[in-house]
């Protein structure tokens, strides 16, 4: 993608793009949103990597000049894609907290449609930067996110810090799903078919007698998911071990 570096683009200005009106059509047609909605269907079907201003506007039928009077390069179309899919997340501010079960019920829900975020878009994990974008739908969603945990006993840095280590659960154990993906897709290989072939292999060269704990665990988690690893399991049953965390943590403050 061209572009400038994000050291030099300009804050104002992507400031002012992730919160303008993307409908709004240029000379040549184009609107900001269609330009987004073809970055994001490229890097669906292709990867980042093969998102670039030229295959965006190949993509429209369009000079690649034309993208350039709408979106300035790589940083901020980048920024529009993470914003635009955050988009996708809730139908409206309240909906986590509308979910049944309280702010455990709340924090499932979040972390399912974070998921399922990244399963659709699995382009998101590899962006590299540690900043988060501050458009309008990155701004909706924190502000949904954070609301089941209001009021419940937490100060407001714990409430940030118990939605940052689920997210970063979720997006961990979906990083793991999409890096199995596309392993199987390189080899033409299910897990459980690689499991099939290499669990006698491993049996032969692993003495058990040395490696008493990790060869039962090892064979009894590998039977259990027909793999090395299952990402559904660690997500359900890290995160519940996250949420009896925090259920410990505000019993804690309401004990005398």
């Amino acid at each position: 993608m061209g572009g400038k570096k994000a050291a030099d683009a300009d804050p104002a200005r992507s400031l002012a793009l992730l919160w303008g009106s993307h409908s709004k059509p240029g000379r040549s047609g184009l609107t900001v949103r269609s330009i987004v909605l073809a970055a994001i269907e490229l890097a669906d079907a292709n990867g980042l990597e093969a998102v670039s201003m030229r295959q965006v506007a190949d993509r429209l039928e369009v000079g690649t000049m034309s993208l350039y009077t709408h979106v300035p390069g790589k940083t901020e179309l980048t920024d529009l894609m993470i914003d635009t899919a955050f988009g996708e997340l809730y139908a409206d501010v309240d909906a986590p907290s509308g979910q049944p079960g309280g702010w455990r019920g709340a924090l499932e829900f979040i972390a399912a449609r974070n998921w399922d975020l990244y399963r659709r878009h699995p382009w998101m994990l590899h962006i590299v930067g540690g900043r988060p974008v501050l458009g309008p739908n990155a701004t909706l969603k924190y502000e949904a996110e954070l609301r089941p945990l209001d009021g419940i006993g937490l100060s407001d840095v714990e409430m940030d810090s118990v939605l940052a280590l689920i997210l970063t659960h979720v997006e961990g154990t979906a990083r793991l799903q999409a890096n199995m993906a596309q392993t199987q897709q390189d080899t033409g290989m299910t897990d459980a078919e690689w499991w099939v072939s290499n669990a006698p292999l491993l049996d032969k060269v692993v003495d058990a007698s040395r490696f008493p704990v990790a060869s039962r665990v090892g064979q009894s988690a590998g039977e259990e998911y027909q793999a090395a690893s299952s990402p559904t399991h660690a997500l359900t049953f890290g995160l519940a071990r996250i949420l009896d965390g925090v259920a410990d943590l505000i019993a804690g403050r309401e004990r005398p």
